[in-house]
């Protein structure tokens, strides 16, 4: 595994799922992360989300897009679809993972040549749209084996889960420890808090922490908050907010 080598703690800010129908849960939070100055962010875009937000429908929202990257924002690729519509799981260990963990997990099950459809697919509009992309992160970050294949195949500079950035086509692995909350009910939004709380500390001297939301984060006041809190707090801590693609060439020049 590399090291990470920079030398001032950094963070990152990564909006999950953005698509045209998140963008309304979004847009008060970003409006709230801009008023604290220049904190640039990475947004992974679903080209469909759920095979029902083409892009190529709402041209607004892809020029709200360009804005943002206009600002210093990164756009990575984040699925195709973000939806899980393959065949039914075979045995259980697949059935907890595609239906009980998530049902979201698109790149789980597809096999070398599906998975590079998908990808060229989600390549080629951001290419249509004349968007820079030098990442892709799998739905609920898990990717079958053929997925990792066709990755090597592409020119992609990275992809991620939970704790690691990887460096591709290679897979170098990069300590980047993340934060996340699981928002859908009370109860998990209460043990998001214990448990990120406690990463927080036990990741304070970490070089880098990722901080992951999703649009159900925005859409109750209790983990909005935490998020503004969270960042407000690290950035006061002297941490350097920087989009995945800056941080990581931080790590491969250093």
């Amino acid at each position: 595994m590399a090291e990470a080598n920079a030398t001032r703690a950094s963070l990152m800010l990564v909006l999950h799922d953005v698509a045209p129908e998140t963008w309304p849960d979004y847009q008060p939070f970003i409006e709230a992360v801009d008023e604290m100055g220049d904190v640039p962010m990475t947004w992974l875009v679903v080209p469909d989300f759920h095979h029902r937000n083409p892009l190529a429908h709402s041209p607004a929202f892809c020029r709200l897009l360009e804005r943002r990257l206009a600002r210093g924002d990164e756009l990575a690729l984040h699925g195709f679809y973000h939806a899980d519509d393959g065949p039914t799981p075979r045995n259980l260990g697949d059935y907890f993972m595609r239906r009980i963990y998530t049902h979201e997990g698109e790149f789980y099950a597809l096999d070398q040549a599906q998975a590079m459809q998908r990808l060229e697919a989600g390549l080629a509009l951001f290419d249509r749209q004349g968007w820079p992309v030098a990442g892709f992160v799998a739905p609920a970050w898990l990717m079958s084996q053929g997925t990792r294949q066709a990755l090597r195949q592409l020119p992609l500079r990275y992809t991620s889960t939970p704790q690691h950035l990887y460096r591709l086509p290679d897979f170098t692995a990069f300590d980047a420890p993340g934060l996340v909350w699981s928002a859908r009910s009370a109860w998990r939004r209460s043990l998001s808090r214990v448990v990120c709380d406690w990463q927080c500390k036990r990741w304070g001297a970490a070089e880098t922490l990722r901080l992951g939301l999703h649009p159900v984060d925005m859409r109750h006041r209790s983990s909005r908050n935490y998020w503004l809190h969270t960042l407000d707090k690290l950035l006061l801590q002297g941490r350097e907010p920087l989009t995945k693609s800056a941080w990581l060439e931080r790590q491969v020049s250093a």
